[in-house]
């Protein structure tokens, strides 16, 4: 697999992808500032977000329980997945006792972590992505690059080309157009499917209830059109109360795209009841550990907190430059960069922890006040200290740490470094630390000389 280094090289040198980043992201953290401008007391509700999940967090076996037995209680079957494999294997259960040859899904982060697509296509099932992002990226053999957003990386000519392909070249680029197409090629795989699979953003506890909150009608019809419904939600996605869950949806949207509330909030507590019109005849939820209960009572819980609204990406120096597919993982930006590592042993994803600048503005925008950038210092931290070899790398820094422990050895080294600096070659400087940037040369006084009066004339 390729590097961090690698895929942002190449993310940075691709034009077409720099215009769009820097359009959408731009548009979406500008329209963000508006939502939020909207709500007298918005950094008050984004406290008392922050308190509300870590108190649903603090007892969460107790609300994952109560929002079971709720939904066991009028029909729905829970299944309680402690990995990937696991969900994957039931859910494939589901659907060929179903008989399912085709599979809609509407917009799943979980379904995207744990690989879904993958099992039911080496199955023989087709699984139909139906939000439109998803749709695309899917058609262009791709992963999201962003959590709300899994097409933000495509222009209007990307968009084009990809849906010709199944309609033969005979498309513009117009987005009315473009739309009606995907409306009329969708509308006949809600009708084919035998069983529909959604995420959660949210389970509410009191009343045993899952919601999804969309912008596009296909969510509702995923899950009301099929006869079976599949509802897949990361363990954390859960609060107490609807009390709660109304304080979310007041930052959610906001965050996400600036909107007061979302077009589609669907509350589901069971499959269809006699008498009722719409809804299937079975639902499900499968509730996915996939390594969150390691993360649980850890320095790095509050990434638990996150609400999957997209913002730290959107603001984020590293995203806006290399995309979502620069950090090679289904979770990008700053909280794809602490999730990824806790959740995946993979050695490569150990390196996502360094795309960050530890600017803050990812902490600025979350509406649940997560702090990613002490999140992504911790992870640093634990890395250094799980490390075996004594490589140069790690020598040196120990030197240095032990020289600008002591005054006088501070000064004496940055003079010599500072006199070196000016003679040695640029190509001296390790090739790690040259790629990508200028290795900077020093002026003719340090500022602590020029503070002591020693070089500023006065």
């Amino acid at each position: 697999m390729s590097t961090l280094r690698e895929r942002a090289r190449i993310a940075v040198a691709n034009d077409e992808l720099q215009v769009a980043l820097e359009r959408a992201t731009d548009r979406f953290a500008t329209q963000k500032v508006a939502g939020a401008s909207t709500v007298a007391n918005y950094e008050e509700l984004r406290e008392a977000a922050r308190w509300v999940r870590a108190g649903v967090l603090a007892r969460l076996p107790d609300v994952l329980g109560e929002l079971a037995d709720k939904l066991e209680s009028r029909g729905v079957h829970v299944h309680w997945a402690s990995d990937g494999a696991d969900a994957n294997a039931y859910i494939l259960d589901v659907a060929q006792q179903c008989g399912a040859k085709v599979v809609v899904k509407s917009k799943s982060m979980a379904s995207e972590e744990i690989h879904l697509n993958d099992t039911l296509g080496a199955a023989g099932i087709e699984a139909v992505e139906t939000d439109l992002g998803e749709w695309i990226i899917q058609l262009a053999r791709e992963t999201p690059s962003h959590i709300i957003l899994p097409a933000i990386h495509k222009t209007r000519k990307d968009i084009a080309a990809v849906l010709n392909q199944v309609a033969g070249g005979d498309l513009s680029d117009v987005p009315a157009e473009l739309c009606a197409f995907a409306r009329q090629q969708l509308r006949a795989k809600f009708m084919q499917a035998e069983v529909g699979i959604s995420g959660v953003n949210f389970g509410v506890a009191e009343t045993g209830s899952v919601v999804i909150i969309t912008n596009e009608g296909n969510g509702r019809l995923v899950t009301s059109v099929p006869r079976t419904h599949i509802a897949v939600m990361g363990m954390e996605r859960v609060l107490q109360t609807w009390e709660q869950f109304e304080l979310m949806l007041a930052l959610l949207p906001r965050a996400a795209t600036g909107q007061q509330i979302t077009t589609y909030v669907n509350a589901l507590s069971g499959p269809r009841r006699p008498g009722e019109v719409d809804g299937p005849d079975e639902m499900h939820l499968v509730i996915l550990d996939n390594g969150r209960s390691d993360i649980l009572g850890t320095e790095f819980q509050e990434i638990l907190h996150c609400i999957r609204c997209g913002a730290c990406l959107n603001v984020c120096p590293v995203y806006r430059q290399i995309g979502g597919h620069g950090y090679g993982a289904v979770y990008s930006g700053p909280v794809g960069a602490v999730l990824t590592p806790l959740l995946s042993a993979a050695e490569e994803a150990g390196e996502l922890q360094n795309a960050s600048t530890l600017c803050g503005a990812c902490w600025q925008a979350c509406p649940v006040k997560i702090p990613l950038q002490d999140l992504l210092l911790g992870l640093r931290r634990k890395k250094a200290e799980e490390a075996t070899s004594f490589s140069g790398e790690r020598l040196a820094w120990q030197a240095w740490g032990t020289a600008w422990s002591k005054p006088g050895a501070y000064r004496a080294t940055t003079g010599v470094a500072g006199a070196a600096a000016k003679v040695v070659p640029e190509s001296w400087v390790p090739v790690r630390w040259r790629e990508g940037r200028m290795a900077p040369r020093p002026r003719g006084t340090s500022f602590r000389h020029w503070m002591g009066g020693e070089g500023s004339g006065t």
